[in-house]
C-alpha cells in the first residue's frame, strides 16, 4: 500500500511539475485560446477533484478580460502545488498506516457529494409537439458548446411518450470507470445534471408556441422561471435562430427563449457542470427560502463562470436581493429573486414540468417503495412560486441510467 501511495505522489508530482504554458496553444487568428489546467485537491477525508478547462475567447476584449483574470490567479504557483501533494501525500500515508478508513459518500461514490444525501439533478420539460421535441433536442446539443444527448427513451410513431436527457457528461453519482486522472476531462466525470424533454403524443394542451414567421419572438409562456443559466467554453446565437429560440439580448451574455418555451441565460465560462441553477422569480423570497430550506437546500456562495466573479463586462454579479441556494456547493441549485412586481402574482410556466431532487434512501431497491408500490416520480410538491418539485430515488436513477437506451458517440 505505501509503495503505491509513493508512485502515486510520484505520478502526481511528474504531472503537476510540467509546465502548465506547454497546454496553451493559438488557434486560428490567435483569437480563440485553449488553457487546460488540472489542480488535483486532496484532502482526508478526500473532497473534490476540480477539473478546469478554458472558455474560448470570442473577442478582443473578452481576451484582454481573460488575460487579466489569468494574472489573478498566478499565485497559486506549481511550487505550492507540489507542496500540497506532497503534503496530502503523506496524511494518505497515514492514514492507510494507522487503520484509519475513508468515508463513502453518502450520494453514490463521488467525494462531492459526501456532505448531503440529495442534490438538484436536473429539469424536466414537457414539450407540445413532436416538431417542438426534435427542435428542442438541436437546439441544445447545437447552440452550447458540450452539451449532447446522454440517453433515449420512447420510439417513434404511435401514443408512446418521447423522451431525451440532455447534458454536459454522465448523470451517475459515482466515478465512471473510462474516467482517469489527469487524461480524462471534467465531462467525462460523474454527477452532472440533465435536462429532460418529454413529448406525450395524447397530452393535447398547447403548452408553447412559436411566432409565426421566420423568427421566433414570441416570450416564455410564464414567468416563474426567470431563467436556466449555463456556463459553457461558447454559444452560438446563429443557431438559437436557426433551431427557433427568441434570442432577448445578447450584449456581453445571452438571454434566449428555448424553442419549448424555457428561458435560458448563458455566459461564456468555465464550471465542472455548465448547468449551473435555475433561476425562480418569488412573490416572497423569504417564504421560499423557508419552503426550500425544508427540502434540505441552504444558502451557499453564488456560483460564477469566469474568475472575475461577476465584476467584468461578460458576467453579471449575483442580482441584488437575491438568495442562491443548493443542497450541496457541488451541485446544481437554485437561484430565489424577488418579483419586480409584489403586486402581480407570478404566473406559472407549464413546460416546466419539475425541478428534480435525487435522494438517498438507504435499503431502497429503486425499483419500488418499501409497501412494494413502483417508485412515483412525478412532481408531488409545489413551491411558492408553483414550481414543481420531483422526488427521485438515488437506486431508481441509476438503473434507470443503465437500462435507458444508450446514444452512440456519432448521434450525440
Amino acid at each position: 500500500m505505501v509503495a503505491a501511495l509513493s508512485r502515486l505522489t510520484v505520478i502526481l508530482v511528474a504531472f503537476l511539475a510540467r509546465d502548465v504554458s506547454s497546454f496553451s496553444t493559438i488557434r486560428g487568428d490567435g483569437v480563440m485560446k485553449l488553457l487546460l489546467t488540472q489542480h488535483l485537491r486532496l484532502s482526508s477525508p478526500p473532497r473534490t477533484a476540480r477539473l478546469f478547462i478554458s472558455a474560448r475567447i470570442s473577442n478582443d476584449d473578452d481576451q484582454d478580460e481573460y488575460q487579466k483574470e489569468k494574472m489573478a490567479t498566478s499565485n497559486n504557483t506549481r511550487r505550492s502545488i507540489l507542496k500540497q501533494v506532497i503534503s496530502t501525500s503523506a496524511i494518505l500515508s497515514s492514514s492507510f498506516l494507522t487503520g484509519g478508513s475513508i468515508a463513502n459518500a453518502a450520494m453514490g461514490t463521488l467525494p462531492e457529494f459526501e456532505d448531503t444525501n440529495a442534490i438538484f439533478q436536473g429539469i424536466t420539460i414537457d414539450v407540445t409537439d413532436k416538431a417542438s421535441y426534435e427542435q428542442s433536442i438541436e437546439f441544445f446539443t447545437s447552440c452550447f458548446d458540450g452539451m449532447k444527448v446522454l440517453r433515449e427513451r420512447g420510439v417513434d410513431g404511435g401514443v408512446v411518450v418521447k423522451e431525451t436527457w440532455l447534458g454536459f457528461g454522465p448523470e451517475t453519482l459515482s466515478i465512471p470507470p473510462s474516467f482517469e486522472v489527469p487524461v480524462s476531462s471534467f465531462a467525462q466525470y460523474g454527477g452532472h445534471a440533465s435536462i429532460h424533454l418529454r413529448y406525450d403524443p395524447k397530452d393535447t394542451s398547447l403548452l408553447y408556441k412559436r411566432s409565426s414567421g421566420e423568427f421566433n419572438n414570441e416570450p416564455a409562456p410564464g414567468d416563474s422561471i426567470a431563467y436556466l443559466q449555463l456556463g459553457v467554453p461558447q454559444y452560438r446565437i446563429s443557431q438559437m435562430v436557426k433551431y427557433g429560440g427568441n434570442v432577448i439580448d445578447a450584449y456581453g451574455w445571452v438571454n434566449v427563449v428555448s424553442p419549448a418555451g424555457l428561458p435560458i441565460r448563458s455566459i461564456v465560462g468555465i464550471r465542472p457542470d455548465p448547468m449551473m441553477f435555475l433561476a425562480i422569480n418569488c412573490a416572497d423570497v423569504k417564504q421560499s427560502e423557508e419552503f426550500y430550506n425544508k427540502l434540505g437546500f441552504v444558502r451557499q456562495d453564488y456560483p460564477y463562470a469566469r474568475l472575475n466573479s461577476g465584476q467584468g463586462q461578460f458576467e453579471p454579479p449575483q442580482p441584488n436581493k437575491s438568495v442562491y441556494l443548493a443542497p450541496s456547493p457541488n451541485s446544481m441549485g437554485v437561484l430565489l429573486l424577488q418579483n419586480k412586481n409584489k403586486k402581480k402574482a407570478v404566473v406559472p410556466n407549464p413546460v416546466l414540468r419539475s425541478m428534480n431532487v435525487v435522494y438517498n434512501a438507504p435499503g431502497d431497491d429503486g425499483a419500488s417503495s418499501s409497501s412494494g408500490a413502483p417508485v412515483n416520480v412525478d412532481p408531488t410538491l409545489m413551491d411558492p412560486s408553483s414550481v414543481p418539485v420531483s422526488f427521485v430515488p438515488l437506486e431508481y436513477l441509476e438503473k434507470e441510467i443503465k437500462f435507458t437506451t444508450k446514444v452512440s458517440a456519432e448521434s450525440s
